[in-house]
């Protein structure tokens, strides 16, 4: 596949069972020994081989048994219901990293293929606040932490060696619920971590 197969431009948000600050980013084990985590994006723009993508949403669900760098992850995909056949594939295919970009270094990591679901999919920016909900499946909800030196301006974290992005916003989590793909995982005490940040891809 050549370089230029697809692209993809937008916005993504996440929160997992860790306490605020995530050890992963430093890829120390995880707070409670494995990590469950809910990645949700919003495609401004894109195309894979011709097909616009526009708009659309997807999640990336995924649980480990441990530290995430040793592998064995449950991942599962979640493509808007609004997405055409071909674009639904498109997405299917690049958040489960089988065509090249940065997620495919989580399909070498992943030791069970939970697989893809078709639902509306509901993305909320607003300043530092994130929200998303699918259904029954998943309602997040996470909020930016801001910069003491520029009101309204997030904190960030930079350099680090997460597959979204090298630059991350911080947040916590309030409200998290995942039900799909064999992952059960509730939330709502606001202690859990929580980034957002802009990803520009191509594969």
């Amino acid at each position: 596949m050549n370089a230029t197969a697809w692209q993809l431009e937008g916005e993504y948000f996440e929160a997992c069972n860790c306490d605020f600050l995530c050890p992963c980013l430093v890829r120390e084990k995880p707070t409670r020994g494995g990590c469950t985590v809910a990645l949700i994006f919003h495609v401004r723009t894109g195309q894979y081989q011709g097909t616009g993508l526009d708009g659309l949403n997807f999640v990336l669900a995924a649980e480990t048994p441990g530290p995430m760098p040793e592998g064995n992850w449950t991942v599962g995909v979640i493509v808007d219901q609004r997405a055409s056949a071909a674009q639904r594939s498109a997405l299917a295919a690049i958040a489960a990293g089988e065509v090249g970009g940065p997620l495919a270094g989580i399909r070498a990591l992943t030791g069970r293929f939970a697989g893809t679901a078709v639902k509306p999919i509901s993305y909320e920016a607003d300043g530092l606040r994130r929200h998303a909900k699918v259904e029954d499946m998943l309602a997040v909800s996470i909020a930016g932490l801001s910069s003491p030196r520029l009101k309204g301006e997030a904190m960030w974290v930079e350099n680090t060696g997460h597959s979204v992005s090298q630059r991350l916003a911080l947040a916590k989590a309030g409200e998290c619920r995942l039900s799909a793909f064999g992952i059960d995982w509730r939330e709502s005490a606001g202690r859990n971590n929580g980034h957002f940040a802009p990803f520009r891809w191509s594969g």
